[in-house]
């Protein structure tokens, strides 16, 4: 019986880019067919100055969610990121970022928007009137989501609105300190190294001199 050959690390450009809605359409649809291939890790290389829009990150997430358990997902911004653009970077299982890029989220504008609950008499409530030249905008529920889902990673409440460095992401332990992890590999190595070593030759001169003095007493005896 055939097997099929394994498939090993795969790269998925995404572009940033503004009102890009079709684009995220068929780069969705080409991410799930990537993912469905099972692969062993798969590098999502983001870059661009626009913004993934709220409704694309969180449908990028669910195909991200949907995969194989097996495959890892390595995210790698290669231009600064903001809003939804934040999120897809986020759920990487390791990420990468250029060292002078930086992350930026705005706060959710929700002072217009009602939310209908469960256990509220909204049918009997008659709705104002809101046509489409109203300044209130349905993305924004997609976006506080988003927001939501950015803060298991980083506290929205403290950084929306601020500009986010390579140090606070090292801080939350979003990214690698790749210079604090070379530092311990080399010290670690070191220390291997010089456990494993034999003794210097002057250490062996001494001790075979030693061993030699010892034996010509034990014959004049």
């Amino acid at each position: 019986m055939k097997t099929k050959p394994r498939q090993g690390h795969r790269r998925f450009q995404l572009e940033i880019v503004s009102y890009g809605n079709s684009y995220y359409i068929e780069r969705v649809a080409g991410l799930e067919t990537a993912l469905a291939r099972k692969p062993r890790s798969l590098q999502l290389d983001m870059i661009g100055v626009g913004e993934i829009s709220a409704d694309a990150a969180l449908r990028i997430r669910a195909a991200l969610l949907a995969r194989s358990p097996k495959t890892q997902i390595i995210t790698n911004a290669r231009s600064s990121l903001q809003n939804g653009s934040v999120l897809v970077w986020l759920l990487g299982d390791q990420r990468l970022i250029r060292d002078d890029a930086t992350l930026y989220f705005r706060r959710a504008n929700q002072s217009e928007i009602k939310v209908a609950e469960p256990d509220e008499a909204w049918k009997n409530e008659q709705p104002d009137y809101c046509d489409s030249a109203s300044d209130v905008d349905p993305e924004e529920g997609d976006y506080a989501r988003v927001l939501q889902l950015i803060n298991e990673f980083l506290p929205v409440n403290e950084l929306a609105g601020r500009i986010v460095g390579g140090p606070v992401l090292r801080q939350f332990g979003l990214v690698e300190n790749e210079k604090v992890d070379h530092f311990l590999a080399t010290a670690l190595g070191k220390k291997r190294e010089s456990a494993d070593e034999p003794p210097n030759r002057s250490e062996q001169k001494r001790t075979r001199s030693r061993a030699d003095a010892s034996q010509r007493r034990h014959v004049r005896k």
